[in-house]
């Protein structure tokens, strides 16, 4: 006897449980969303404004304020905001305190293809379109490529890391035979780079011959520099 009323006070305490956290659940997911929280993660200016990512986020509804959570589907949200063409990545989220919050992780430009009409490729050698709220500065790439000039990326990403060829490369021309032709900043040679190989190697080769050209000033006396071999600048005079 005594065992079934520990069993039925249990079977109570149970249900009373189960009937405070169903009420807790509804009484909170019914509460209407207090305000928006937009965090941009990486460090590129923004191509994609606030109030764009504002209105993904709310669809139909005249403001954050007027939607309820039970209503929220998060990750349709977060699906919404990576089919937008400047983002790579993001994640939303409601808080405790009622704020419904979005993490974005735009897409990186490293170069400006030059076509019709012009695009980005972004640092995972996707095609990105140009952006109306911001134009990045980064080399433009001219000459033919069937693979929308992907295999060019990694060199792209080297000049990007690299504060000297960042700040002296303005172009890349992709040949019809896969090499690579650089346009500098203030010098007006021609740079043979080659295949995008040995991209370390073929910097250090063209930064040592940069600073001691410069030095004796004859920089500006060739015609071609081409870094094509590994091992050693070719410089022809103009």
């Amino acid at each position: 006897m005594k065992r079934s009323i520990e069993i039925i006070k249990f079977i109570i305490l149970l249900g009373i449980m189960a009937f405070l956290f169903s009420f807790t659940k509804k009484r909170n997911d019914s509460r209407k969303i207090k305000k928006l929280d937009v965090e941009f993660v990486d460090e590129n200016s923004p191509f994609i404004t606030y109030n764009t990512v504002n209105k993904l986020l709310i669809q139909n509804h005249d403001k954050v304020t007027s939607i309820d959570k039970e209503t929220l589907v998060l990750k349709k949200m977060e699906q919404r905001l990576r089919e937008n063409p400047m983002v790579r990545d993001a994640q939303v989220y409601i808080s405790v305190d009622g704020t419904l919050g979005a993490k974005i992780e735009q897409r990186k430009p490293v170069g400006r293809v030059s076509a019709s009409p012009d695009y980005y490729l972004d640092a995972d050698g996707k095609k990105m379109p140009l952006s109306d709220v911001y134009s990045a500065r980064v080399p433009i790439i001219t000459g033919s490529s069937k693979n929308n000039f992907n295999e060019v990326t990694p060199l792209l990403l080297k000049i990007e890391a690299d504060e000297f060829m960042k700040r002296s490369v303005v172009g890349l021309n992709r040949k019809t035979d896969g090499d690579i032709e650089l346009k500098l900043r203030k010098v007006d040679f021609k740079v043979l780079f080659g295949k995008p190989e040995n991209i370390d190697k073929k910097f250090q080769n063209f930064k040592a011959f940069y600073k001691k050209t410069k030095q004796d000033s004859t920089l500006y006396g060739y015609g071609t520099v081409s870094l094509k071999f590994e091992n050693q600048v070719i410089a022809t005079k103009k």
